[in-house]
């Protein structure tokens, strides 16, 4: 029985992926190494840059290639910001703040993490995130107060996190 019940989601599943698939095979894909660094330049110069998400640890928020990111120069950090930063020669990521130390010290944590987070300081932060737009033509303002909400509600309910992704992949 649980398998009728299941059936449904796999089908429309794969034909959302399918969607999306033929929308990737469209664009013009550079390497993060290559790219990256571009848009770090031009969010120096203080220009805005649009991204498309790539990988899983923003989900719930964020889905892959799905989404974009509209990322800004950044005057303050704080805890709960999506930034994209540089945590190790070469290797960037789009992640939340979840911690701020002493001395410009971050602790970053991607959303769909279950565990481990990486630490930069705030002069490896490449940008902020200040829209994020939907392929729907929504778009979505990185500082609305029920985003905040959610993204706090969110960040308590990691021990349980693990199960509530679980959820939200197979209803996807």
């Amino acid at each position: 029985m649980a398998r009728c019940l299941a059936t449904p989601w796999r089908r429309s599943k794969r034909l959302r992926y399918t969607e999306a698939q033929a929308a990737a095979m469209s664009r013009i894909e550079l390497p993060n190494d290559k790219f990256l660094p571009l848009v770090r330049e031009y969010v120096q110069k203080g220009e805005s840059v649009i991204i498309s998400v790539k990988g899983y640890s923003m989900r719930p928020f964020l889905e892959h290639l799905r989404d974009r990111v509209k990322l800004s120069p950044w005057t303050t950090l704080s805890v709960g910001d999506a930034v994209l930063a540089e945590v190790a020669p070469g290797h960037f990521v789009l992640h939340r703040i979840i911690e701020k130390g002493e001395g410009g010290a971050l602790t970053l944590m991607g959303d769909g993490n279950i565990r481990g987070t990486e630490h930069c300081t705030e002069d490896d932060v490449c940008g902020i995130v200040t829209e994020y737009l939907r392929p729907n033509g929504h778009t979505l303002m990185a500082d609305d107060p029920s985003l905040k909400r959610k993204i706090r509600r969110w960040r308590r309910l990691l021990p349980l996190r693990r199960w509530l992704l679980f959820f939200y992949k197979a209803t996807i």
